[in-house]
């Protein structure tokens, strides 16, 4: 609230929740109603491997110097320090908001307890919101106590993929959840009204410890080159084994002008849409997951180009 002629102090939220789960479309959701409504939103992306690949997505809503990609480290533990520092920079402005999103695996329990910790007094007590795809919510075999640690310190937890499941299946997925954290408001993510957000409140409820090394995995990124076909985007998808959990990609495919963007979330599923602009760093093949290695990617690469010389040559 605003005191003695002072600046309101600004909300600062964290967008957690499991790979896959629609955390990238609610931050660009959440940027986009703030930035249209006189808002002046700051964002930060954290992500193992190149997190400018999904900030440039977002120059169209906000300008360059309002983002932050925070590749290489997490920001539960070892990037904590890093993060504390770009909050505490961001320049002071009129109804300003911060927006983190976290990578899929952060221990977001932990990272709550240390963020909070050492911020300037110009900013609000962190807020946590969880994204959870309803449709495979604790259906992640060995990395269940993960997905769960990440919605135990939320205020808010809002769902996706609700339109892929049965009504039984909606109301299983919000008792669980209830049941691991009973203070927390649980919606569809449709449901969700931004302008609330900068008066929620830190949530109260005590999280189960976790070991912290089950969130981090391996990862790694090696250079795409174009593709002749979409097809090719399928094979690459195909051939990286299921322990590998994120798989992302950006070139070009085919005569089409400009860049695609494609990602394989843990379920399998693949998702391809238009790049905004040239990638800075080139571009690149990702993946997060056990087992991430360059030589995997690199054989599932050469594996679709000679695929795709031979349906060419017929």
């Amino acid at each position: 609230m605003e005191q003695d002629g002072q600046q309101p102090k600004e909300a600062i939220v964290a967008l957690v929740g499991f790979l896959g789960a629609g955390k990238t479309t609610l931050l660009k959701r959440l940027t986009q109603a703030y930035a249209s409504s006189g808002w002046s939103p700051f964002v930060i992306l954290n992500d193992y491997e190149n997190a400018y690949l999904d900030a440039q997505q977002l120059t169209e809503l906000v300008a360059p110097n309002w983002l932050k990609a925070l590749n290489g480290s997490c920001i539960c533990c070892s990037g904590i320090q890093e993060l504390r520092g770009e909050v505490n920079r961001i320049p002071e402005r009129k109804r300003g908001i911060t927006l983190i999103e976290a990578n899929g695996t952060s221990d977001a329990a932990k990272l709550m307890g240390f963020l909070g910790v050492g911020l300037h007094e110009r900013f609000l007590p962190p807020v946590q919101i969880s994204v959870v795809d309803a449709k495979n919510w604790q259906r992640r075999g060995e990395h269940n106590e993960l997905e769960a640690n990440q919605i135990q310190v939320s205020t808010v937890i809002l769902l996706t993929r609700l339109d892929q499941i049965s009504d039984s299946r909606h109301k299983q997925v919000v008792d669980e959840l209830s049941t691991l954290n009973p203070l927390a408001t649980v919606m569809p993510m449709e449901a969700f009204d931004h302008r609330t957000l900068p008066q929620l409140q830190p949530s109260s409820n005590q999280a189960l410890p976790m070991a912290h090394h089950k969130a981090h995995w391996s990862s790694c990124s090696v250079d795409l080159p174009p593709l002749p076909d979409y097809l090719c985007i399928q094979e690459i998808c195909d051939a990286i084994g299921p322990s590998v959990l994120r798989i992302k990609g950006c070139t070009v495919v085919g005569n089409r002008e400009g860049y695609l963007y494609f990602e394989r979330c843990p379920d399998g599923e693949v998702y391809i849409r238009p790049y905004n602009g040239e990638p800075e760093t080139g571009t690149k093949l990702l993946a997060v997951g056990p087992g991430s290695v360059p030589e995997q990617l690199n054989q599932a690469v050469a594996a679709s180009l000679e695929s795709a010389k031979s349906r060419i040559s017929n």
